[in-house]
């Protein structure tokens, strides 16, 4: 007997209808992150960057005790980074992707439907969504200790248009740390929106995520084994994620864990060269993180580069005193070629400057 396909009610059908609506009319910058919990408490979380075009991508070391600006003017939150980090920068103006010494990750990711508070000489301190992943990096060790600074909103969230065009900056933050703890942070209607969970494992971009919770709930009905939605749209790259983070074995060995995160977060990549005109939320891959908790190895793997490298945060000197701003050139369109342990490739640089300090 053929199974039955679940009844979706009104109101899921809206749902995936207006999903495919806003993937529509939605940005191109159009990602997918997710978080393993693997055997031995081991954590991988997994991200893809998916961009129209050249998004300017380098890797940076930025030791503790730097002190920061969040934006111009007096009206500015100030802190001194208690961790240091390895990040990937966007149009070397933001921190886009990036984790810190304590094993903390933060993903910056597209959200069109994003609105963020007004912000003037009597706002809270203004922070610049280019430095937002960066301050929970340089601050927290932990999703936990994150959230309780976050649910504070001890500042302002201040966007600024994409380099080069005219469009405002609309994203959210997902964190996940070494024991395996997840959250989402969004911006709706003005209102900064929290979701704390270790089982919130996955994002993508449109819709806001309690609706890309309902949307997968339909999936999870059907079974994946059954059937997965096959486009590139951000609601069925969630559902192939959920489903496959999920359906990888919790192999001991860390490296085949590793490799079966890897292929997860590839099968929900965009093909490199296709972006899709009446679709502009469908944007080629460009590159993808993975970053293992435990062993603190942060993978980067180009598009257009043959191979996977990693940087050993357990390597690097983060003091401040001793250790220096250092940057891997990973050239236009991120085509460097590097292999294997690339932590000792790194050359002192200048810090870069994020975008409206």
């Amino acid at each position: 007997m053929k199974k039955r396909m679940p009844r979706i009610s009104q109101t899921l059908a809206a749902l995936l209808i207006g999903a495919s609506g806003l993937a529509a009319a939605g940005s191109a910058w159009a990602c997918t992150r997710l978080v393993f919990h693997g055997a031995n408490g081991q954590v991988i979380t997994a991200r893809s960057m998916d961009w129209k075009s050249d998004i300017v991508s380098n890797l940076w070391v930025l030791p503790r005790g730097m002190e920061r600006s969040g934006q111009t003017g007096a009206n500015t939150v100030r802190w001194t980074s208690k961790y240091g980090s390895v990040i990937t920068s966007g149009y070397d103006i933001s921190t886009t992707d990036g984790v810190n010494e304590a094993g903390l990750n933060a993903n910056l990711l597209w959200l069109v439907e994003s609105q963020y508070p007004s912000f003037d000489a009597g706002s809270k301190p203004g922070l610049t969504i280019a430095a937002w992943a960066q301050y929970v990096l340089d601050n927290f060790a932990t999703v936990q200790e994150a959230i309780a600074a976050l649910q504070k909103q001890p500042f302002t969230i201040v966007s600024d248009n994409v380099p080069g065009e005219n469009r405002l900056t609309t994203l959210h933050l997902s964190i996940s740390d070494a024991s395996g703890d997840s959250a989402i942070v969004e911006y709706i209607g003005g209102r900064q929106v929290i979701h704390h969970s270790r089982q919130y494992q996955v994002m993508t971009n449109s819709p806001v995520f309690e609706q890309q919770l309902a949307l997968n709930t339909y999936w999870k009905q059907i079974g994946g084994t059954t059937m997965l939605p096959g486009t590139n749209r951000a609601a069925d790259r969630f559902a192939r994620a959920s489903f496959y983070v999920n359906a990888i074995p919790k192999d001991p060995d860390p490296n085949k864990a590793l490799a079966s995160v890897f292929s997860v977060i590839r099968n929900v990549s965009v093909p490199y060269g296709l972006n899709t005109p009446e679709e502009p939320n469908i944007s080629s891959t460009r590159w993808r993180t993975v970053f293992d908790h435990q062993r603190k190895l942060y993978f980067f793997e180009s598009a257009l580069t043959p191979n996977t490298f990693w940087i050993d945060l357990k390597a690097l000197d983060f003091d401040r005193s001793s250790g220096k701003v250092l940057k891997l050139d990973l050239g236009q369109n991120q085509n460097h070629t590097f292999s294997g342990d690339a932590t000792k490739q790194f050359q002192p640089s200048a810090p870069f400057q994020f975008l409206g300090i």
